[in-house]
């Protein structure tokens, strides 16, 4: 049996009096492709929060790679191979878009493997990214120059170059047009093609359920499904709980 990459025993995060998560069990495992569904307030963010370090639990525990990473900070995480994207890209608007790639790149890697990254070495890595996610004729430019959906790929972009080994794309095709999704979904499946596992999160059903092999719910802090997709959304739970039918 293949050993999970993301493993989640139990794990709870209380606000005050607010339950936000409540005994989450949920694993990953090594080249998956997991959608992570819920209605606002369901969960998802403190999870992904927890997941990441930018939040700590409370209860529970949380493993990656067969380390448990609970108290570590988020930089110490994605150093380990753990990255995400935000849903409102967050690029450093001062240097240029080939320049973001370099910080991931000079720290997380040169980090984790305790090598020097060479600038020609650097130059090709960030080529090939950009190249991945059609920015490279862009690389130059501010991030200000880019349309919507090319700070979306720069957004990913600048998680792959941490070259994670599990990427959270966090609402990545949010406000885009069908073909601006189809762009994002093809560069995802391209990118766990690679061997990243990825868990996607998104209110966009038609492309949770074009990309995802598992489908996991979360509603009011609670995980209320976890399984084959199209099995999930005819579960009478889910329907009541999210799909509101």
């Amino acid at each position: 049996m293949t050993e999970p990459l993301l493993r989640i025993d139990q794990v709870g995060k209380r606000f005050g009096g607010f339950v936000a998560l409540d005994g989450i069990d949920l694993s990953v495992i090594p080249g998956e492709r997991l959608g992570l569904i819920g209605p606002n307030g369901s969960g998802k963010s403190t999870m992904v929060n927890c997941i990441c370090g930018t939040l700590q639990n409370e209860t529970g525990s949380v493993s990656f790679d067969g380390k448990k990473v609970d108290g570590m900070a988020a930089h110490q995480r994605t150093i380990l191979g753990l990255a995400r994207s935000f849903q409102l890209p967050r690029p450093f608007h001062s240097l240029s878009v080939a320049e973001n790639l370099r910080i991931p790149l000079l720290y997380a890697v040169k980090a984790r493997s305790g090598s020097h990254v060479g600038a020609k070495e650097l130059h090709d890595r960030c080529v090939e990214y950009l190249g991945l996610v059609g920015l490279d004729h862009k690389a130059h430019r501010q991030p200000r120059d880019l349309t919507q959906v090319e700070m979306r790929k720069l957004e990913l972009a600048r998680a792959m170059a941490a070259e994670p080994k599990l990427l959270i794309a966090d609402e990545a095709m949010a406000g885009l047009s069908h073909s601006e999704i189809e762009d994002i979904l093809k560069l995802l499946m391209e990118l766990n093609a690679r061997g990243i596992t990825i868990i996607l999160i998104e209110h966009i059903m038609s492309a949770v359920m074009s990309f995802s092999q598992r489908l996991v719910v979360l509603v009011s802090g609670k995980k209320i499904a976890d399984g084959n997709p199209q099995e999930v959304v005819r579960d009478k739970e889910v329907e009541r709980a999210y799909l509101g039918q």
